[in-house]
C-alpha cells in the first residue's frame, strides 16, 4: 500500500484532516498523513476477511481495493469509521437508536447508554412515546409523571455534559408520535432557544392523522400503557387533527422545527417488521432503525464515476450515456463489502446495541457528488431529465448493492434475523436487512472535495478566512473550468458570486451555464421533494434531505410541500425556510438561502464570528426625520437597500463637538450591524430606553436621549416586522470558526472548518 501516493485533497480538505481526523501526539499535532489515515481504514475493515477463511495475500489485496478507491476519493465511509478505524477506540458506527422506557430505571440507563455512545463520537435517535403523559399518576410513588419533554431536557443536560469523541457535543433526534397525549407541548418545547439545545425533534406522523386531517376531523389521543385511548378527567381525549397538523406548519416555518417523519411508511418498507417495529431515526432523520441498531455509512463519489472525455456523441438530453456504469457497479460491490466488514470490525459501546447490530447487518451506501454529476453532464438539478436520471441511478445503487448483498449471504451466511423478515417470505438469501442510505455527508463531501449528498450546490463560490485574517474566495473547481475556457472568469466576479446564494442575475455569466450551475436558493420546493422522492423510490431507508425555502414563503407554502412528500413516498421532511433561525447573526451579502439544523448543537456562538459586511453601493435613497430630543433637534437618515434599513446618518445641530463625535459613533455602530446582517428589531431593542441627562417629551411621549431617538425612528418605519424588518440572508454561526453555515442534506456544515452537526 503506497501511503506516499499523492493525493487531489483541496486545502480545505486537509485543513479538516488535520483538525477531525488524522492521529495527533500529546501535543495534538498530526502524526499520519491522510493517505496514512486511508490505508489504517483500509487494513483493518480488511482485517474482517479472516472471519471467512482469507489469507493473508487475499486480506491485503481487499485492502489495497479499499485503499484505491479511498485515495481516489471515489469512496468515503462515515466519519466515526475513519476517525476511528484501527484505533484502541474503534467505534466505527455514525448512528443509533435506543429505547426509552417508561421506568425511572430503564430512563436513566438510557441516559448513560447515550453518554457512552456520544463519548465514542455517535449519535443517538430517540422516540419518546413510550413515556407516559405529563401529569399522569405514579402508582409507586403516588405523584404525577412530569412527561416526556421534562425528561428530554435532562437528555439534553447530560448530553452537553459529555464532548463527542473529544470533538463536539452530541448529536440527538426526539421524536414523539402525533397521537401522544403530549404532543401539543413537544411541537413547541423548542420555541425557548435556550432549551434542548442538542436536540432535533420530529413528530412520528401517522396515516390515521393524515387521514384525519384530510377528512378535518379529530383523532384519537393514544395512552402509551394501555394502547388505549387517553382519558382525562373521566373523559377520552381527541385532538383536531386539521388545528395539530397547522401548528406543526407553524412552528416548521418558523424555526425549520419539528421535522416530520411518516412512521408507518418507515414501517411498511421495514424489512424485520414481523418482530420488531421502527419508533426513531438518527439525528438526521435518514436511518430509520428499531430500537438498540445501528447503522454503519458510506457514500460512492458520483462525480467520479463518469466517462472521460464524454462520448462523442453525447447529449445532455441523454445523460446516462455519460456515466461509467461499470466503474459505479464495482465501486457498489466494494461498498457493500466494506460496510459488511465494519460491522465485524466494529467495537460497539454496549452489548444490547452489538447483539441487535450483528443481528440485523443493517448497512447505510448511499452517494454523494450528485450535484457535482449534473454539472459535469450539462443537466440542470431542477429538470426532469434530473429526476429521470437520479432514480435511474438510484435503482441501478440499489438494485447492485442487493444482489451482492445477497452473494455475500451465500459465502458468509444470512442475517440472523433473516428468518423473520420480509426476504424469507420471497426466498432470498440476504447478508444485510438494508443495502441503501443517502445519509447527510457534510465532512466527508469535503475532504472529497465534492457536492453533499443528493443536495443541489448550495453555493458557487464562497469566501472563507485564512490565518492571516485575508478572504481567500473557494470557486466551484468545474464552474471555474468553464468560467476560465468561456473567458469569463475573473477574481472580482469570483468575490461578487461569494456574496450571492445565486448566479442568476449575473449578466456577465451566460445563459447556458446560468441554467446549468443552480443552487438551493433557485430550486423550488416542489422540485427539492421531487428530487428527494425519486432517491426514496429505490432506497431501502431514507434520505437526508433539506427542503429549502425562501424567506417570503408562507405557511401554506410548507403545507403543500409536506404533502407532496406524503403522496410521493417520502419518509420524511425536513424544511429550511431562509432567515427562519432566531440565532441567526451572520449575513453573506444580497440574496437568500440556508437549512435545518442536523445534531442540534447548542447555537450560541462559542467565539467572537466574523461577519461578512456588504459593501455599500454606489447610490442608495432612504428617508430623513426630525426628532426632538433634549440636546436640539435631531435629523436622522435611514438608507434603504431592497427596502431594508441598511445605514444610519444623524445630525445633532448645534450641541457640540462631543455630543456630534458621539451621534456619529453610535450611527456608525448601527450601519456596520446592519450590514453585517444583524436585524434591526435587535438594534431598537438594544437602544430603545436609553436614559439621558436632557430627557423630552414629544408627541405624547418621551425622548429619553439620542440613541432612545434613533431607535424610535428605526422602530417607527423598519420595527415589528413592518415596511421590511431587516431579515436579509443570515446564517447560523459556526462554533468552532464563527464563519456562515450551511444548511443542507438535513445538517449543518461549516464549509470553512469543516465543522458539522452530524
Amino acid at each position: 500500500m503506497h501511503t506516499d501516493k499523492k493525493l487531489q485533497l483541496t486545502e480545505n480538505a486537509m485543513k479538516v484532516l488535520e483538525r477531525r481526523y488524522l492521529i495527533k501526539d500529546n501535543e495534538g499535532h498530526p502524526i499520519e498523513t491522510p493517505t496514512e489515515m486511508f490505508a489504517r481504514v483500509a487494513r483493518n475493515s480488511a482485517l474482517a476477511e479472516k472471519n471467512y477463511g482469507a489469507t493473508d495475500e487475499q486480506v491485503e489485496e481487499v485492502a489495497e481495493h479499499v485503499f484505491g478507491a479511498m485515495t481516489d476519493l471515489e469512496f468515503m465511509p462515515n466519519s466515526p469509521t475513519l476517525m476511528n478505524a484501527g484505533r484502541p477506540l474503534g467505534q466505527l458506527s455514525a448512528c443509533f437508536v435506543l429505547p426509552v422506557g417508561d421506568s425511572m430505571e430503564e430512563i436513566f440507563d438510557t441516559i448513560k447508554h447515550a453518554a457512552l455512545i456520544h463519548k465514542s463520537g455517535g449519535g443517538t435517535g430517540f422516540a419518546f412515546s413510550r413515556l407516559r403523559p405529563r401529569n399522569s399518576v405514579v402508582a409507586s410513588t403516588s405523584g404525577v409523571a412530569s412527561g416526556p419533554v421534562s425528561f428530554m431536557k435532562v437528555f439534553n443536560a447530560a448530553t452537553e455534559a459529555v464532548k463527542q469523541g473529544g470533538t463536539r457535543r452530541g448529536a440527538n433526534m426526539g421524536i414523539l408520535r402525533v397521537d401522544h397525549p403530549d404532543i401539543l407541548e413537544f411541537i413547541s418545547c423548542k420555541d425557548d432557544v435556550k432549551e434542548i439545545t442538542n436536540f432535533n425533534i420530529s413528530v412520528a406522523v401517522t396515516d390515521e392523522f393524515m387521514r384525519a386531517v384530510e377528512e378535518k376531523r379529530e383523532y384519537a389521543m393514544i395512552n402509551p400503557r394501555t394502547n388505549e385511548v387517553f382519558v382525562r378527567d373521566g373523559k377520552p381525549v381527541y385532538l383536531d387533527a386539521v388545528e395539530v397538523f397547522e401548528k406543526i406548519l407553524d412552528h416548521s416555518w418558523k424555526t425549520g422545527e419539528p421535522g416530520i417523519i411518516f412512521v408507518d411508511t418507515m414501517n411498511k418498507s421495514n424489512p424485520t417488521k414481523k418482530i420488531e417495529q421502527i419508533e426513531a431515526t438518527n439525528p438526521c432523520g435518514e436511518q430509520p432503525l428499531p430500537p438498540y441498531d445501528s447503522c454503519n455509512l458510506a457514500s460512492i463519489n458520483l462525480g467520479k464515476v463518469l466517462l472521460d472525455p464524454l462520448p462523442s456523441d453525447y447529449s445532455p438530453k441523454e445523460p446516462e450515456k455519460g456515466i461509467d456504469w461499470n466503474k459505479l457497479h464495482e465501486l457498489v460491490k466494494l461498498g457493500v463489502h466494506f460496510l459488511d466488514n465494519v460491522i465485524d470490525q466494529n467495537r460497539y459501546p454496549i452489548r444490547e446495541i452489538e447483539e441487535q447490530t450483528h443481528a440485523s447487518r443493517r448497512i447505510g451506501l448511499g452517494i454523494m457528488g450528485w450535484a457535482d454529476m449534473l454539472a459535469q453532464l450539462q443537466v440542470p438539478y431542477n429538470s426532469e431529465t434530473a429526476l429521470e436520471l437520479g432514480e435511474k441511478v438510484m435503482e441501478f445503487i440499489n438494485t447492485k448493492g442487493h444482489f451482492h448483498s445477497s452473494e455475500l449471504a451465500k459465502s458468509r451466511g444470512k442475517f440472523p434475523k433473516w428468518s423473520y423478515s420480509t426476504f424469507a417470505d420471497e426466498g432470498v438469501a440476504m447478508r444485510n436487512a438494508t443495502i441503501t442510505t443517502v445519509a447527510p455527508t457534510g465532512t466527508i463531501s469535503i475532504i472529497s472535495g465534492c457536492s453533499s449528498g443528493v443536495e443541489p450546490y448550495y453555493a458557487i463560490s464562497f469566501v472563507r478566512n485564512v490565518m492571516d485574517n485575508t478572504k481567500l474566495v473557494e470557486v466551484n473547481p468545474f464552474f471555474e473550468k468553464i468560467a476560465k475556457e468561456r473567458g469569463f472568469y475573473s477574481p472580482e466576479l469570483m468575490e461578487k458570486i461569494a456574496n450571492s446564494n445565486s448566479i442568476r442575475d449575473f449578466e456577465e455569466i451566460p445563459e447556458d451555464v446560468k441554467r446549468v450551475f443552480v443552487t438551493a436558493a433557485d430550486v423550488s420546493p416542489e422540485m427539492h421533494i421531487r428530487m428527494q422522492a425519486v432517491f426514496q423510490k429505490h432506497c431501502d431507508t431514507s434520505i437526508s434531505k433539506t427542503i429549502n425555502f425562501p424567506s417570503d414563503a408562507t405557511r401554506d407554502d410548507v403545507k403543500t410541500a409536506y404533502w407532496l412528500a406524503y403522496k410521493l413516498g417520502c419518509k420524511g421532511v425536513t424544511i429550511y425556510r431562509d432567515g427562519s433561525r432566531t440565532d441567526q447573526v451572520l449575513s453573506t451579502g444580497a440574496t437568500p438561502g440556508a437549512e435545518q439544523s442536523d445534531t442540534a448543537e447548542d447555537k450560541r456562538p462559542a467565539i467572537p464570528y466574523k461577519p461578512v459586511v456588504m459593501d455599500r453601493p454606489d447610490c442608495l435613497t432612504g428617508i430623513t426625520e426630525k426628532i426632538k430630543t433634549g440636546y436640539g433637534n435631531l435629523y436622522i437618515t435611514i438608507n434603504t437597500y431592497d427596502g431594508k434599513p441598511f445605514e444610519v446618518f444623524a445630525q445633532i445641530g448645534k450641541s457640540g463637538f462631543s455630543t456630534m463625535a458621539d451621534t456619529e459613533a453610535v450611527c456608525r455602530l448601527i450601519s456596520l450591524a446592519l450590514r453585517s446582517g444583524l436585524s434591526v428589531d435587535d438594534i431598537i431593542e438594544q437602544l430603545l430606553g436609553i436614559g439621558g441627562a436632557s430627557p423630552v417629551y414629544q408627541n405624547g411621549g418621551v425622548v429619553m436621549s439620542i440613541p432612545d431617538a434613533i431607535a424610535k425612528v428605526l422602530k417607527k418605519h423598519f420595527g415589528n416586522g413592518e415596511k421590511g424588518v431587516n431579515s436579509q440572508s443570515v446564517y447560523d454561526v459556526c462554533p468552532d470558526c464563527g464563519g456562515r453555515v450551511q444548511h443542507d442534506s438535513g445538517c449543518v456544515v461549516c464549509p470553512s472548518c469543516g465543522f458539522s452537526k452530524c
